[in-house]
């Protein structure tokens, strides 16, 4: 195993989240407009030959040995599993995910166990398909749910439901669904809502010591720790419960000075901070033949500059963010 990429904040950098398609098949409020964004082309997206090297050169060469494939929606993008497969043949890589919206997950759920993927996260922000429909501009509650329940039957662990809490949206669905935890065995994640687009954050942003507050409701809150937990969530149980219920505060309690990732956009761009303006273009060095030694000197580069911390409370930052979530990465 090579030797742990060390920032110059002392942060063990070791989790890369792997965007490989902006587009989508939900239209969800906080993430996009109804009629959509502009996509990038055939050619803007990295190849699976480009995303095969670069991953072979961070798990082999810089101790990178966490992947999360995301999106957009990852499951979209034509010959994903193979992608996923290739992934999970290296040596290093000792957890691979999906972050999914669960649309296609029914279906793709036997491939994807078959090409290595064990954990998959399915964001899933209301129970009530009228609600749902309204956040997704999709009525496909169902479809997800199906895609829920054949997850957890062909053993995927754990299944993470990723819940933005919106005030005024599904706040008052907070207790119901971490009741889910009682009868199944899902780690349900309250997300901070984040001003990722033109929706006023101080209408809809609800912190998560309110989120907290609501779920004492349910009775007392238990701290665990869970498996592969060196993420942003802090981890609770209910007791009697099958599951577990995770907070993530990127606003009110940010995890910056444990941050462990990188991001790559689907064109290529390492970001090694969500909120940060700065990209490294890694697209355009594969594309240039670029030496192994070249590449991993960029990255190292980029990394030695990883902000200490993000911008996000910043008003400057949140009116000149040139991404939205669904071009960065989930």
């Amino acid at each position: 195993m090579p030797s742990p990429l060390i920032d110059s904040h002392h942060r063990c950098i070791d989790y890369l989240r792997l965007s490989v398609t902006d587009r989508c098949n939900l239209r969800c409020v906080y993430c996009m407009p109804e009629d959509g964004m502009p996509k990038l082309s055939h050619d803007e997206i990295m190849t699976y030959e480009e995303i095969v090297r670069l991953v072979g050169l961070l798990t082999a060469r810089m101790g990178i040995s966490k992947i999360r494939v995301t999106g957009g929606e990852p499951l979209v993008r034509k010959g994903i599993l193979h992608l996923c497969r290739k992934i999970s043949e290296f040596r290093d890589v000792k957890s691979l995910s999906v972050t999914t919206n669960g649309l296609l997950l029914a279906d793709f759920a036997k491939g994807l166990l078959a090409a290595g993927i064990k954990r998959v996260n399915v964001s899933l922000d209301t129970l009530k398909p009228e609600k749902y429909a309204l956040i997704t501009r999709r009525d496909c509650f169902r479809k997800v749910w199906q895609g829920l329940e054949t997850a957890l039957e062909l053993g995927f662990e754990p299944v993470k439901l990723n819940v933005v809490v919106m005030k005024g949206w599904n706040d008052e669905e907070i207790e119901d669904l971490a009741r889910l935890t009682y009868s199944y065995p899902f780690h349900v994640r309250f997300i901070e809502f984040m001003p990722f687009n033109s929706i006023d954050q101080s209408s809809r942003y609800l912190s998560s010591d309110d989120i907290l507050r609501r779920l004492s409701n349910l009775g007392p809150l238990l701290p665990v720790t869970v498996n592969n937990g060196n993420g942003p969530a802090r981890h609770y149980t209910l007791p009697g419960a099958l599951g577990k219920i995770g907070i993530i505060s990127p606003i009110s309690h940010h995890f910056c000075p444990t941050c462990n990732r990188l991001r790559v956009t689907a064109d290529g761009k390492l970001r090694t901070c969500l909120f940060s303006q700065e990209e490294t273009d890694l697209r355009d060095l594969l594309r240039r033949q670029a030496t192994d030694e070249d590449i991993i000197s960029v990255i190292r580069r980029a990394i030695d500059q990883k902000p200490e911390k993000h911008a996000l409370d910043s008003e400057v930052f949140r009116k000149c963010i040139s991404r939205p979530m669904v071009a960065i990465g989930g």
